[in-house]
């Protein structure tokens, strides 16, 4: 009889699943729309195999650094101001944590040219997760090229560096959607970031999907970057308030960056919704306490942050995945910027 140790690799063949969701089911990893069927397989095949998690994961050779870089593509004043990540980084924190790793945060301007491999050469991490990745990133593809254990958060289109992420396309598409049915046509955006940013590219996409389904021609003037603060939400709404006539409704492609652009819309004396409506893109905590609360794209931020996590670590210690990209489901919370109180009730 064979006395070898049953792995996730076991429990996901029997469940017909990736290890990454026998872990975020084992884990019952808050914030992941996982279906009750597959949930309930993922149990039934660890139940029938006895399968235990090995919490320290495989024993990995000396000289590692047992840290992980979790790498974001901002300035640290960027950083800061970006509440989306406070979730992010506890699920990455407490997935490693398992594997008896650390965290190593370290933002990097766009612009720094050596910083990842900086860390990588001077052993101060094992792998690197990247959040936000740019289209101009010839580093981040390099080191992966070489063997280093690189997990995207957010997708590098014609590479093949594995990734978690939501369908930005989709996600973005659903919030102005939303806008279309209650009855808006002049609908502008703000993005989250610069297009420079994979990230920001996507959700534009699907802005750009919803209005073309609807038959509404898209207006570039209708549409403005953010750049992840409250003040860069704030000067775009700014300017397209200016437009005449204005927008009726307006996405923004983050909550942080909404924030901003809720002010500038009541300083101009307008109301929300009934003048303009307003959908965001995150679903932060503080967003259900916005004023007004505010509709927005829910994503499963402490789910992603742990996904990436537990994939990096199987990389670090010489496993292939099973499936180089993983997406997470997202889904519209409809709040009072866009439908108001009344209506809501």
């Amino acid at each position: 009889m064979s006395s070898r140790r049953v792995t996730s690799f076991d429990v996901a063949r029997m469940a017909g699943v990736s290890r990454t969701t026998v872990s975020l089911v084992l884990n019952n990893v808050p914030g992941v729309k996982i279906s009750e069927a597959t949930r309930q397989r993922v149990l039934e095949a660890a139940r029938k195999l006895d399968y235990h998690p090995n919490i320290t994961g495989r024993k990995l050779a000396s000289g590692k650094a047992y840290t992980v870089g979790f790498v974001l593509r901002q300035s640290p004043e960027q950083v800061f101001a970006d509440a989306f990540l406070v979730q992010v980084m506890l699920g990455v924190e407490q997935a490693v944590a398992q594997y008896g790793f650390h965290v190593l945060l370290k933002p990097l301007q766009p612009d720094e040219g050596d910083g990842y491999t900086r860390l990588i050469n001077e052993n101060h991490v094992d792998g690197i997760i990247l959040s936000g990745p740019r289209q101009d990133d010839h580093e981040i593809v390099r080191l992966h090229d070489e063997g280093i254990p690189v997990m995207l958060m957010g997708q590098l289109p014609g590479t093949d560096i594995p990734f978690v992420d939501i369908n930005a396309v989709e996600g973005a598409a659903k919030a102005v959607r939303h806008l279309i049915q209650l009855g808006r046509r002049r609908i502008a955006m703000i993005t989250n970031a610069s297009l420079e940013y994979t990230s920001a590219q996507q959700r534009r996409a699907g802005y750009v999907q919803a209005l073309r389904e609807a038959g509404i021609a898209m207006d570039e003037g209708l549409v403005r970057e953010g750049d992840y603060t409250p003040a860069s939400g704030f000067a775009a709404m700014q300017d397209l308030l200016a437009i005449s006539p204005p927008p009726d409704a307006v996405f923004v492609a983050s909550d942080v960056v909404a924030m901003g652009a809720l002010q500038a819309i009541k300083r101009a004396g307008l109301r929300i919704p009934e003048d303009i409506a307003v959908v965001g893109f995150d679903d932060v905590p503080l967003a259900a306490y916005y004023d007004p609360p505010l509709t927005t794209v829910h994503l499963p931020a402490y789910g992603l942050g742990w996904a990436a996590a537990e994939r990096l670590i199987r990389l670090i210690q010489g496993e292939t995945l099973d499936r180089p990209a993983l997406f997470l489901e997202s889904e519209l919370v409809v709040r009072e910027s866009s439908v108001g109180a009344r209506a809501r009730r």
